[in-house]
């Protein structure tokens, strides 16, 4: 035990009117909504990079942070890890996410490294097999170290594409070994930042050959969780190769994996792709390649990814609408890519974040629950399209562009437009949020 989060209670369910900080007033893990427990939809996670391995910088600053475990030694990462499960204990969550430079010091060369990792991954599966929770997903970290300024899977430097497949390696081992439920590939430094230098054809070829061989390894080693990319916009490069979702259906069906990958889908993410998060949900579930997500929000005065804790409930419920609308999770949840503003310096301030995240979460999902229940909005949309369930309506789609022009003659065909009713549907909408 530390003393890091010292006279902090465990946080319990104390309902809407609880005036205590330190509790859930929404998020009752054991309420059933729609046949399971409200923690079993939501899956909620921790994200280790924001909450223990972040110092505080920003595009305009550096470190505000002090915390006792950070350091470049295996003794202070278990400390670190030691605090993890302490914070994970006191939400009561049942998952966590982390990359290998989160957990692990780096070492002076890659064999050293991968040491220190199993190392910390042996201590970490120790902390699960006596704690409740669990590992969501993994992931490698290749886009800090100066290593990756060019890309990884997309780097000219062949040497360097080696690197990242041993690295992706290892921590497909290690997410393996710890019982995680998926693997994520980001592809943070995957990108150009001119034309003037870069070969558009193999960097996308590399690309997919790469992820190729990821889901080679998966089968190869008999892991069963899921493999995911996590889209990314314009940040910090000029040009990402995943973009939005729509942009990895396209790659993923180029390379054959459309059945073997799905999206793990952000917040902040889908912002600076120029969409909504709700947009990026449906798009990924009309794909049948929606994953998990991850949950924050931008600062809509800032130019970039600030990653803060979601606070809005009808943002967050359209989103879980959309969720629940394609089944909801299977192995994905709702990882809390977010983190405390650089001034917040105390470690209340840690746990009060994702205890209001997880309340904000908690009344959003049960809007959304309720909305779809109730069934009116589905029953518009369904209405809005009846037309195509008609026969002559069905034989357009599988006849010739002469037979549907040649309809029109036929019938006498003068159609007229029909509202959207989408100021109705919106009032529909504020009744549940």
């Amino acid at each position: 035990m530390t003393d890091f989060f010292k006279g902090i209670p465990q946080i319990k369910y104390e309902g809407p009117t609880s005036t205590n900080e330190f509790a859930f007033r929404h998020y009752n893990p054991d309420e059933v909504l729609m046949g399971k427990r409200m923690e079993d939809h939501l899956r909620f996670a921790v994200a280790y990079w924001h909450s223990f391995a972040w110092q505080g910088g920003d595009p305009f600053g550096g470190q505000t942070f002090e915390r006792p475990w950070f350091g470049d030694t295996m003794a202070l990462a278990k400390m670190k890890a030691d605090v993890a499960f302490e914070m994970f204990d006191i939400l009561g969550a049942p998952f966590y996410c982390f990359h290998d430079a989160d957990v692990r010091p780096e070492g002076a060369t890659f064999a050293q490294s991968k040491r220190n990792l199993e190392e910390i991954v042996d201590y970490l599966g120790q902390k699960q097999s006596s704690h409740k929770t669990k590992l969501l997903w993994g992931t490698a970290n290749m886009f800090s170290h100066r290593r990756w300024m060019s890309g990884a899977a997309t780097n000219p430097d062949p040497d360097v594409y080696a690197y990242a497949a041993a690295s992706v390696q290892a921590m497909m081992d290690a997410t393996h070994k710890l019982g995680g439920a998926n693997y994520v590939l980001w592809g943070g430094r995957e990108g150009y930042e001119t034309l003037l230098n870069t070969d558009l054809k193999s960097e996308r070829d590399h690309a997919g050959r790469f992820l190729q061989q990821v889901v080679e390894y998966k089968h190869k080693i008999g892991f069963k969780g899921t493999i995911l990319i996590e889209p990314k916009p314009q940040e910090p490069s000029k040009h990402q190769y995943d973009y939005d979702v729509a942009t990895v259906y396209g790659f993923l069906v180029q390379f054959g994996l459309e059945k073997e990958v799905k999206c793990n889908i952000e917040t902040g993410h889908a912002f600076l792709a120029g969409h909504s998060f709700e947009h990026e949900l449906a798009m990924a579930a009309s794909l049948g390649i929606l994953g998990s997500i991850d949950m924050n929000r931008n600062d809509l005065q800032s130019g970039w990814d600030t990653d803060q804790f979601p606070n809005s409930v009808p943002d967050t419920a359209v989103a879980y609408y959309e969720v629940l609308r394609a089944g909801g999770f299977t192995s994905g949840g709702t990882n809390f890519d977010a983190k405390v503003r650089r001034q917040s310096l105390d470690p209340a301030d840690l746990i009060l974040a994702h205890v209001g995240a997880m309340d904000i979460c908690a009344r959003s999902f049960k809007a959304a629950a309720a909305l779809l229940a109730d069934g009116s909005l589905e029953q518009a949309r369904t209405a809005r399209y009846a037309g195509w369930d008609k026969a002559e309506a069905k034989a357009l789609l599988k006849g010739s562009l002469d037979a549907a022009a040649a309809t029109v003659t036929a019938r006498g065909l003068n159609p007229e437009p029909r509202s959207g009713r989408q100021e109705r549907l919106e009032n529909l909408w504020n009744r549940f949020v």
